[in-house]
């Protein structure tokens, strides 16, 4: 069980860019939030390809590969530029993630409309088996809290279509009203994407709502608001195989991830389960 250190928080783009104009990260203190606004800033896909080609870790770690569309490349042309993506990135990556999710790269929430990312996830499936023969390079989607229910069932439901290995439940929100945000008006109307503990509640409705559609037939990785052990044990019983975190880690510190652990270790000890994967899932299945 991964409890922190979101890997593909950082999304790799076709070409180079520089991201947003600076100011783009805002912490909302009293909310335990931050509001982000990269805009993808990074070197491009084929000389992160290359850092990654000329890796000499000392131990075997996990290497999730976050692709997204480069901002100046048209809706129309998205394609042929995650693809791009996935061909150099797949050999080094131990999963891949389409994010069609970000607030911040203008259209590119429209790629979520089952119409569009059915032929998008289909083509780096496509690349990442021709490019990678070898082995299977599991490939995951992730998607906003923000979507209506039934786009996020029909998202479940092209995931299962298409034999994905997972679903990332939820990046960051648009959302500022109804979440009871503290911090004053020059912060909470900052544009950009909403991370931390408002989004607790929405996207552990979503991660919920995924499982009741999906089961146990795809890996849910849950991820917002996630600040202690309680809720990534609430996200485990909801239907999350893997657990992550960012914002809090901004507040809590280098012993988030350990804090977690123990924790969730305890709740386990006094739980009916003799494993976490046996909680998986377990307060979905009880309601139905």
């Amino acid at each position: 069980m991964r409890a922190a250190g979101n890997p593909h928080r950082g999304t790799v783009t076709g070409e180079p860019q520089p991201g947003n104009p600076k100011q783009r990260l805002f912490r909302l203190v009293k909310d335990r939030a931050l509001i982000n606004r990269m805009g993808f800033n990074n070197d491009g896909s084929l000389r992160v390809a290359a850092r990654l080609a000329s890796r000499t870790p000392v131990f075997k770690t996990v290497v999730g590969v976050n692709i997204g569309k480069t901002k100046v490349v048209p809706e129309e042309e998205a394609v042929a530029d995650y693809v791009k993506s996935a061909e150099r990135l797949a050999p080094y990556a131990d999963y891949l993630v389409v994010n069609v999710s970000s607030p911040n790269t203008p259209g590119l929430r429209n790629l979520q409309a089952t119409e569009a990312l059915r032929p998008l996830l289909s083509a780096v499936r496509e690349a990442a088996d021709r490019t990678v023969a070898a082995r299977r390079v599991p490939l995951l989607v992730k998607i906003a809290p923000d979507l209506a229910d039934e786009d996020i069932d029909a998202v479940a439901d092209l995931a299962l279509e298409l034999g994905l290995d997972g679903i990332i439940a939820t990046n960051t929100t648009i959302a500022r009203e109804g979440l009871g945000l503290k911090s004053g008006p020059s912060l909470v109307e900052e544009t950009g994407g909403l991370s931390g503990a408002p989004l607790k509640e929405r996207s552990l409705e979503v991660l919920r709502r995924l499982y009741a559609r999906v089961g146990d037939r795809i890996t849910l990785v849950g991820v917002g608001g996630v600040e202690n052990a309680e809720d990534a044990w609430q996200r485990i019983l909801a239907g999350a195989t893997l657990v992550q975190g960012y914002s809090a880690f901004i507040y809590e510190g280098p012993f988030y991830a350990r804090a977690i652990h123990k924790g969730l270790a305890a709740r386990l000890r006094t739980s009916p389960y003799a494993t976490l994967a046996d909680a998986v899932g377990a307060d979905v299945r009880s309601s139905v």
